[in-house]
């Protein structure tokens, strides 16, 4: 499994992704999930998957290979008119690889499939996310559903429906993210550090600033720690339950 959330921000994007992959307790590796194209001052493009791990891998390599030539390969994301036009590339691309599992004689059922996040910017268009689905089909982040999740989704979601805000600085959305990806680890062992981060500033155009966080990150340690104890402070100072009178 996987966690990842895309956000969307009156100041551009923010992407985050773990990088655990298991094939059971004892079979666990570390893969990257989140991906970048970027033509510095005509567009930025990032890319996070989840599910299927050769599903993804082939999706991934196609849309590479079909844009390392821009001029000579169609069709390919560095050639697409909008963001609209990559989302659905990138739909098409994961339909078909998916149906390809099909044809060479597995079952293209929900062992096989993938759901994807993609988000950016192109030219003068606005930043813009998407959330894309097995099925080669998609919706957009709007003002009422201002960020999506993949993978191991439910135990990090209350914490973001309830501390959202879109004019909030990326300092503060990187903090939110994290506590919702602590929040998981704690739940579940398929996901786990380390956590690929990506900020993007609107109308920048560039692929900005990315890292990485390890096991061995202060400040994570440091929102892990702090969050804890501030559940149990809050759940303190909550009132006392009282039986009713018979």
């Amino acid at each position: 499994m996987t966690y990842c959330v895309g956000m969307m921000l009156n100041k551009g994007l923010v992407f985050m992704s773990d990088t655990r992959t298991n094939a059971g307790v004892d079979n666990i590796s570390t893969f990257r999930k989140m991906f970048f194209w970027e033509e510095p001052g005509e567009r930025s493009i990032t890319l996070m998957t989840a599910g299927n791990l050769a599903t993804t891998q082939t999706v991934v390599s196609l849309l590479e290979e079909r844009s390392k030539s821009a001029s000579e390969r169609d069709p390919s994301i560095l050639r697409a008119d909008t963001m609209f036009q990559v989302a659905q590339l990138i739909g098409d691309t994961l339909r078909e690889v998916i149906a390809n599992h099909a044809k060479a004689g597995q079952e293209a059922d929900s062992s096989f499939h993938a759901t994807m996040i993609v988000g950016g910017q192109i030219g003068d268009g606005e930043p813009r996310l998407f959330l894309i689905y097995p099925e080669g089909n998609f919706i957009e982040a709007s003002y009422d559903t201002p960020f999506f999740q993949i993978g191991e989704t439910k135990y990090g979601r209350p914490i973001l429906v309830r501390l959202y805000e879109p004019d909030m600085s990326f300092e503060q959305a990187i903090k939110l993210l994290l506590v919702s990806f602590d929040s998981t680890i704690k739940a579940n062992l398929s996901v786990d550090v380390p956590i690929d981060v990506k900020v993007y500033d609107k109308d920048s155009l560039s692929t900005g600033r990315t890292f990485r966080v390890n096991y061995d990150d202060r400040y994570f340690r440091e929102i892990s720690e702090g969050w804890s104890d501030a559940l149990r402070v809050a759940f303190r100072q909550l009132p006392e339950f009282e039986f009713p009178q018979k």
